[in-house]
């Protein structure tokens, strides 16, 4: 019983913005592991560049803060993993990473 009282009360506990702001930063993980199903050329590449640069940015935040929030720090770079993926998908669907026949000139 003390062990569950000194997590409710702990600076990070669920009494605090340091632990449902990682709970609900989840759902973004979960919306894109979710969309691994859609197509490719149903994703949004803009949208999926966006929550990277959002998720790097927090992952920054989430290691300088003090307290140092651990559980925003992971909820980011899952969903950093997976829109990463999404956008090599995007991308890869689009032609950027294929080679172009580059004729030297004679």
């Amino acid at each position: 019983m003390t062990y569950f009282r000194a997590l409710l009360n702990s600076p990070v506990g669920p009494k605090t913005t340091h632990f449902w702001g990682p709970v609900s930063n989840l759902g973004f993980f979960i919306a894109g592991v979710a969309d691994l199903q859609k197509p490719p050329e149903m994703l949004s590449g803009n949208m999926t560049g966006v929550l990277c640069v959002y998720s790097a940015l927090f992952m920054r935040f989430a290691w300088m803060v003090n307290p140092r929030n651990h559980m925003l720090l992971t909820s980011h770079v899952l969903n950093e993993s997976v829109q990463l993926y999404q956008l090599s998908r995007w991308a890869k669907h689009h032609g950027y990473f294929q080679l172009k026949d580059v004729k030297t000139p004679a």
